[in-house]
C-alpha cells in the first residue's frame, strides 16, 4: 500500500474509532479529560516567591470510553485526568493545600517528585473525607515531576486517575515557543460487561491494562485534536501516571527536535524519533512544526493505541512541497 493512502486509511480508521459521542453519555457520568492547552502559567523572568496551589481529590464517575458510553469510578485531583499542572520556579516557597471532598469514600493525599522530606509531603497530607491540610516546602530543583496519590494502595489510585506534574522552572524560565500541550498517558484495569465497568485487582497486579490513555479517557484526546500551526514551534510535557508501564511516547509524522529528559536548560537529545518514559517519570519535547499534517501521538507499544493511547496534533497552513508532495520527484 502506498505511504498516502496507509495514512489515509489510519486517519479514517481513528475518525470512526474517535465517533462524536457525547462524553457526557451514560448516567450521571462527567468528562473526566483534562484540556490539553491547560498548561498553566509560565514563570516569566520573576523572583522568587511564594505561590499556593490546591490539590481537591474527588472520586467521580466518569466517561472512559466516548464511543460506547461506557463509564468508570475515577479517583481525581480537582476533578480532571490527570490534575492540574502546577508550575512554579527554583527558590519558590510553594504551599500545597490537599482536600478530600465530603462525598468521597477513600483517603487520599499527594507525593510530590519535586518535593524533599517524608513520602514527598505525603506524610503532612492526608486527608479523609471532609478534612483540609496544607504543607510547604521549598522548591531546589528545576524540573519536570510527577505527583500523584500514595494512600495504599498507590498503584490503584495511581490506576484511577490521582496523578499529574508540577514544573520547577529554572531562573530565568524557559525560553518562549509558540504552543504549549500537558499529557499523560495512563493505565486503567477494568472487568465487567455492562456499561459501568469497574477496578480489577488481578488485571493491575498482572500489569494487563484494559484501558491504556492519554488524559483520562479513551481517545479524548483524538476526538478533540490540539490545535497549531505550520512553523510553529510546540513544548509538549508528556509524563506517564502509570503505575506500571513504559512510555514510547513517538509522534507520527514528525521528529523530535529537542528531548528534555532530565535537564530543563539542556536538551538530553536532539532529533529524536521516540522517546522512553518511565512509569512515573516525564519528559518535555520540543518540535518545530515543518508541514501541515495530522500528527498522530501515541505510545509506539503500539498494541495500546488500540486500548486507547493517541492523540492528534493539528497543524495547519500551506503546503510544503519542498518537504513532501505526492508523485515523482520534480
Amino acid at each position: 500500500m502506498k505511504t498516502s493512502a496507509m495514512f489515509g486509511v489510519l486517519l479514517l480508521v481513528l475518525s470512526t474509532f474517535f465517533s462524536a459521542t457525547s462524553w457526557a453519555e451514560g448516567a450521571q457520568a462527567v468528562s473526566i479529560v483534562k484540556n490539553p492547552n491547560e498548561v498553566g502559567t509560565p514563570v516569566g523572568k520573576r523572583g522568587p516567591k511564594l505561590v499556593k496551589f490546591t490539590l481537591e481529590a474527588k472520586e467521580v464517575l466518569g466517561v472512559l470510553d466516548a464511543k460506547d458510553g461506557t463509564t468508570f469510578k475515577y479517583w481525581t485531583f480537582n476533578g480532571t485526568v490527570p490534575g492540574p499542572l502546577l508550575r512554579a520556579r527554583v527558590g519558590d516557597t510553594v504551599q500545597i493545600t490537599v482536600k478530600n471532598d465530603s462525598t468521597d469514600q477513600m483517603i487520599h493525599n499527594v507525593d510530590l517528585h519535586a518535593v524533599w522530606g517524608q513520602g514527598g509531603g505525603a506524610g503532612y497530607d492526608s486527608v479523609a473525607p471532609g478534612e483540609s491540610k496544607t504543607f510547604t516546602f521549598k522548591a531546589t530543583t528545576p524540573g519536570l515531576f510527577v505527583y500523584h496519590c500514595a494512600t495504599p494502595i498507590i498503584a490503584e489510585h495511581m490506576s484511577r486517575g490521582m496523578y499529574g506534574m508540577i514544573l520547577i522552572e529554572p531562573a530565568g524560565g524557559l525560553h518562549k515557543v509558540d504552543k504549549e500541550f500537558y499529557i499523560m498517558e495512563g493505565e486503567i484495569y477494568t472487568t465487567g460487561t455492562g456499561s459501568e465497568k469497574t477496578f480489577d485487582m488481578d488485571k493491575m497486579m498482572d500489569e494487563n491494562p484494559a484501558h491504556v490513555v492519554f488524559n483520562g479517557s479513551d481517545a479524548a484526546l483524538a476526538a478533540h485534536p490540539m490545535k497549531a500551526k505550520v512553523g510553529d514551534t510546540v513544548r509538549i510535557f508528556f509524563g506517564v501516571g502509570g503505575p506500571n508501564l513504559t512510555s514510547s511516547f513517538h509522534m507520527i509524522g514528525g521528529i523530535f527536535d529537542k528531548v528534555y529528559a532530565s535537564s530543563l536548560t539542556i536538551p538530553t537529545y536532539t532529533n529524536m524519533q521516540t522517546t522512553i518514559v518511565p512509569a512515573a517519570g516525564s519528559v518535555m519535547v520540543e518540535t518545530k512544526l515543518r508541514v501541515p499534517a495530522k500528527y498522530i501521538l501515541v505510545d509506539h507499544s503500539l498494541t495500546r493505541l488500540q486500548k486507547g493511547a493517541v492523540a492528534i496534533l493539528q497543524a495547519e497552513g500551506p503546503d510544503q512541497p519542498q518537504l513532501i508532495h505526492a508523485g515523482p520527484a520534480k
